[in-house]
């Protein structure tokens, strides 16, 4: 089998030889420079594609580098009719990984600017990033199909803190609920553009990228916020057998029976032990419909290869039998060390074989 068929059998509950081993593209280096070290048969590519595009014809953002304490960062800011918003970002050195020091929301009146721009948003199908990416990655891989945060998700990651958007959920600030209604409009919106393209060009799985960890949302925010979305848009493609995968990559205890209740059929870059709360083993007892997509824990990776091996290869005993779980990379990897250790994850992989 080709690693697109490995992991799209994984999707569709087929059999399979071997259970895929992927990175997300490029993550821990690019796919060739990888491949050189463990052979391309051995490692699949995982890409991140769409089939839509956000325009807000009014509005713009425009963006300019900052250095920030010797350090690289970037300054966008947001235009809109109604005036103008500044996020601020420095960079890590390695992976180039963003980190807000400012976000685009900071007091109450700053949510009238960021409704002008949600207001303003229009969505289109544009299909054409899939059927490239897929044509691209060839037998390599998969394109992952995204649409866009659930609003709660999005609005503490992309535009309010964390802990002003807490503060200002407990005031019930009405440009903030609005705020909320209008991003989930735009995400169903999305939803309609995702299912056309599931019935024209065969999009075989769709992702929400919510980065879900509970001490962020909670279980009554997670239900509230983001199941009913994921149950709308698994509603949505049942009838053509495309399950809905939802990027969960922290800590998910507190969750797991919303998790077990909800219309998602497939977890993207679930991080067990070492380094967050659910095993692979609490995956597969829990949820026996669930597609596992299981980041490799990135604190393993800088462990001896005989214990890297020994990690992995506990892994696949606890989930890979089941032939619902890919071991991948999707998470950052502590830099250098990956030649190491992603061999060792490889022979595991291979010493375990068929599901």
């Amino acid at each position: 089998m080709t690693m697109r068929e490995r992991i799209l059998a994984v999707v569709r509950g087929d059999p399979l030889d071997r259970v895929p081993f992927v990175q997300y593209d490029g993550l821990a280096a690019r796919n060739e420079v990888v491949w050189d070290v463990v052979g391309r048969a051995n490692m699949g590519v995982i890409r991140w594609s769409s089939v839509y595009r956000i325009e807000a014809p009014d509005c713009a953002i425009v963006c300019e580098p900052l250095d920030i304490n010797g350090r690289a960062g970037e300054r966008a800011r947001l235009i809109t009719p109604r005036g103008s918003l500044v996020q601020e970002r420095v960079f890590e050195p390695a992976y180039q990984s963003g980190a807000t020091r400012k976000h685009y929301v900071c007091e109450s009146v700053d949510y009238e600017i960021l409704l002008s721009y949600l207001r303003n948003v229009v969505v289109v199908d544009d299909a054409t990033p899939f059927l490239l990416d897929r044509d691209a990655l060839g037998d390599d891989g998969v394109p992952m199909v995204a649409v866009q945060r659930t609003p709660y998700q999005q609005m503490w990651i992309q535009w309010v803190s964390l802990e002003q958007l807490a503060v200002d959920l407990k005031d019930d600030l009405p440009v903030l609920r609005e705020c909320l209604e209008v991003l989930g409009n735009i995400e169903r919106r999305i939803f309609e553009s995702v299912y056309r393209a599931v019935c024209e060009h065969g999009v075989p799985f769709v992702d929400f990228p919510d980065n879900i960890t509970a001490p962020a949302v909670g279980e009554r925010y997670f239900r509230r916020y983001c199941v009913p979305f994921y149950d709308e848009l698994a509603g949505m493609l049942r009838d053509d057998d495309v399950p809905v995968f939802v990027h969960m990559d922290g800590d998910l205890k507190p969750l797991w029976d919303a998790i077990g209740k909800s219309g998602v059929r497939g977890i993207d870059s679930l991080s067990p032990p070492p380094d967050n709360d659910t095993s692979c083993a609490d995956a597969v007892t829990r949820w026996p419909e669930m597609r596992l997509f299981v980041n490799f824990p990135s604190s393993v990776h800088l462990w001896e290869p005989e214990r890297i091996y020994c990690h992995a290869m506990a892994m696949l005993r606890q989930a890979g039998h089941t032939g619902r779980m890919q071991i991948q990379i999707s998470e950052n990897v502590p830099p250098c060390v990956w030649p190491r250790s992603l061999p060792a994850i490889v022979e595991a992989v291979r010493d375990f074989g068929k599901p």
